[in-house]
């Protein structure tokens, strides 16, 4: 039986996949208006997805969270995830990106997505792929 963390985690993957893709355009192309929108809105499903994979991990193994900053905080209490502060502020920019659009952030967003937050969302999938797989 396949417990809703693996459930998750897949659609978590299929997001990274989108997220990288959308990197490849930008690589290929060049960032412009069009693929910023594309790239922050890959990001923000990549990261709910995030989050809502370590939650379910979390609490198929008895630590129950309810906030995304909690979630985040325990996921790397339980090495989970590696770098906890670089994640806290990725939470912050995914808030960010619900509220407010303003074309200075979209551009310090994409470029933070582009050298920073994607890798941080690969090393969790590969994490998890690693907890499927184990």
């Amino acid at each position: 039986m396949t417990e809703r963390w693996q459930e998750r985690s897949e659609n978590y993957k299929k997001s990274v996949l989108n997220l990288d893709e959308t990197l490849e355009c930008i690589k290929q192309n060049g960032l412009n208006k069009i693929y910023t929108m594309a790239l922050v809105q890959a990001f923000e499903i990549s990261f709910e997805l995030a989050w809502k994979t370590m939650k379910d991990y979390l609490e198929y193994n008895g630590i129950k969270t309810d906030t995304p900053r909690e979630t985040i905080k325990a996921a790397f209490s339980s090495n989970l995830i590696k770098d906890g502060q670089n994640w806290i502020e990725m939470m912050e920019a995914r808030n960010k990106t619900s509220h407010t659009y303003k074309e200075g952030f979209a551009k310090q967003l994409a470029d933070d997505i582009m050298n920073n937050y994607s890798v941080l969302l690969k090393d969790f999938e590969k994490t998890m792929d690693d907890k499927n797989n184990g």
